[in-house]
C-alpha cells in the first residue's frame, strides 16, 4: 500500500527555518516524483516545488526561489523540503505528493498519491 507522512511543520518567526519530511511507503522514490504543495486558507493549492525520479529539482513558485530545496534519501525513502527565511507569506499546510513519472508537475491533478498535510505557521 502507496503512503505518504509528512512532518516537521510547527510555528516559527519570520526569518526563521524549518524542515519538513515525507515518508514514502509502499514504492521507491526511483520510480517516483515528489512535489511538495501548500495550501493558504481561502487559496487554492499550488505546487512548490518538486524531485523527479532521479533527482533533479523543479520550483514553481518564484517566491520561495534560493529560500526552499528540496531534497531526498532515497535509502530512507524520504523527501525533504528545507525551508529558510521564511515569511508570513508562507503560511500554509503543506502537503507532499507522488506520481509514477519521470518528471515533475506543478500542478496537483499531476498526482496521484498524497500525505495528510502538515502545517507551517509563520508569525510574531
Amino acid at each position: 500500500q502507496l503512503q505518504l507522512v509528512e512532518s516537521g511543520g510547527g510555528s516559527v518567526q519570520p526569518g526563521g527555518s524549518l524542515r519538513l519530511s515525507c515518508l514514502a511507503s509502499g514504492f521507491t522514490l526511483d520510480d517516483y516524483s515528489i512535489g511538495w504543495f501548500r495550501q493558504a486558507p481561502g487559496k487554492e493549492r499550488e505546487g512548490v516545488i518538486c524531485i523527479n525520479n532521479v533527482g533533479d529539482a523543479t520550483n514553481y513558485v518564484g517566491s520561495v526561489k534560493d529560500r526552499f530545496t528540496i531534497y531526498r534519501d532515497v535509502a530512507e525513502s524520504t523527501v525533504y523540503l528545507q525551508m529558510n527565511s521564511l515569511k508570513f507569506e508562507d503560511t500554509a499546510i503543506y502537503y507532499c505528493a507522488a506520481n509514477v513519472a519521470d518528471y515533475c508537475s506543478g500542478h496537483p491533478w499531476g498526482y496521484k498519491y498524497w500525505g495528510q498535510g502538515t502545517q507551517v505557521t509563520v508569525s510574531s
